[in-house]
């Protein structure tokens, strides 16, 4: 009931952002060759990622999993690390940028998350979305993947419910579209199959790597 206030609240207090589409004008910004797997929390994409990995594929791990992962090393809780949760998102969406400013554009690139998931953190939050949303018109990447939901898991990194995880579907989506994009969704499958349906779709864009 908290969490669906708390959501309620966000739309009211920034209503724009579920009624627009934004757009930054593609002369400001760069377009990529970065693939974009996003979803809630618990709908497979670190297996994904660590498939494309093994096959040879360039990516970038999920930010936010290895910034708690780091802390809990270090005898950190859960509370503890999110204390502060604006300052733990902003910390978050600034890494992001900082690694993606670091990428070439011109290099296939799969991104567990990207920044404007961080604009459905925000609204999660009841934090104002406006830092990621300009900060999403840096860059332009060139798919999104969407990954249908599996059966929720709690795990050490991930501090979500199977409530947070539902609205969390909603919002991540409403990020992207928003921002303009046509979203690609991935069914549930098996890893090797989901990784398969994902290259399906960009192999006339990219030529896999050497082994």
């Amino acid at each position: 009931m908290v969490l669906k206030f708390r959501v309620f609240k966000t739309i009211v207090k920034y209503p724009s952002v579920f009624q627009e589409q934004f757009s930054f004008g593609e002369h400001f910004m760069q377009q990529t060759r970065w693939h974009v797997i996003t979803g809630a929390p618990c709908s497979g994409k670190t297996a994904v990622i660590r498939e494309l990995e093994r096959r040879g594929y360039p990516v970038v791990h999920e930010v936010a999993r290895a910034y708690i992962h780091e802390k809990l090393e270090k005898g950190n809780t859960i509370a503890h690390i999110k204390a502060d949760i604006s300052a733990f998102e902003r910390h978050i969406l600034y890494r992001k940028i900082e690694i993606e400013r670091s990428l070439s554009k011109d290099t296939t690139v799969f991104l567990d998350r990207a920044v404007p998931d961080s604009i459905g953190y925000y609204l999660l939050e009841g934090l104002n979305p406006d830092d990621p949303i300009q900060k999403s018109g840096l860059w332009r990447y060139k798919n999104i993947f969407f990954f249908e939901r599996i059966t929720f898991e709690k795990d050490a990194v991930r501090s979500e419910d199977d409530r947070i995880a539902a609205a969390l579907d909603g919002l991540l989506k409403k990020s992207y579209q928003m921002l303009g994009y046509e979203i690609v969704f991935v069914p549930l499958m098996a890893v090797e199959d989901r990784v398969d349906f994902i290259l399906a779709r960009t192999s006339h864009e990219e030529s896999a790597p050497r082994p």
